[in-house]
C-alpha cells in the first residue's frame, strides 16, 4: 500500500490487519510497516485549542473533534467558542459536531482563607482565580499546580466532583 497518505483514514491506521503500509515522505520513509498496534478507540480523536481569532477556529472546524480554550475568562471563552461554532457552520459542519472544553487552574477550599492559602502557594491571587471561573463547557480539564497538597485533591474528589451537573 503506497501513497502520500499519513496516519489518517487512508493511511497507517487504516491499513488492514495482515497487510503492510509504505510511506515515502520528505524526511522519513516507512517501509512494510504492519501498522500495529491499532488505536484502541478506532479513530484517534483530534483536539485543537487556543486563543487565535482566525486561523485556530478554521483549523478546529476542519479537523477537530474537540476544541479547547486554555486558561481563559468566561468572556474570552464565549467569544472563542462562538468563532469556532461559526467556522464549523461555514465549513458545512454543525457547530455542535465538536466538543467544547476549557483547561483551568484548580484552587478550591472549604472557605476563603483556604482558597487564599492555596492560591498563594501556586503564586496566584484568589480574586483573579475566582474571576476566571467558568461555565458553559461540556468538558473541563483541571490543572493541579501544587502536587504536594493531597488534602486539596481529597476536597475536589469528595466535595467538588460529586456535585450534580
Amino acid at each position: 500500500m503506497e501513497g502520500a497518505a499519513g496516519v489518517g483514514e487512508s493511511g497507517l491506521w487504516a491499513t488492514e490487519a495482515g497487510k503492510t503500509f509504505d510511506f515515502h515522505g520528505a524526511y522519513y520513509d516507512l517501509t512494510e510497516s504492519p501498522a500495529l498496534p491499532k488505536p484502541a478507540q478506532g479513530k484517534v480523536p483530534v483536539l485543537i485549542g487556543g486563543h487565535g481569532a482566525t486561523r485556530t477556529p478554521r483549523l478546529a472546524a476542519k479537523y477537530a473533534d474537540e476544541f479547547n480554550i486554555p486558561f481563559a475568562s468566561v468572556e474570552d471563552s464565549e467569544r472563542q467558542f462562538g468563532r469556532v461554532r461559526a467556522a464549523a457552520e461555514e465549513a458545512g459542519r454543525g457547530a455542535d459536531a465538536l466538543t467544547y472544553s476549557n483547561a483551568l487552574v484548580v484552587c478550591v477550599g472549604r472557605n476563603d482563607q483556604e482558597v487564599a492559602r492555596r492560591a498563594a502557594v501556586i503564586g496566584r491571587e484568589a480574586a483573579e482565580l475566582k474571576a476566571n471561573g467558568l461555565a458553559g463547557s461540556r468538558r473541563i480539564y483541571l490543572q493541579i499546580l501544587d502536587l504536594d497538597d493531597l488534602d486539596h485533591l481529597e476536597l475536589i474528589s469528595a466535595q467538588v466532583q460529586s456535585q450534580p451537573a
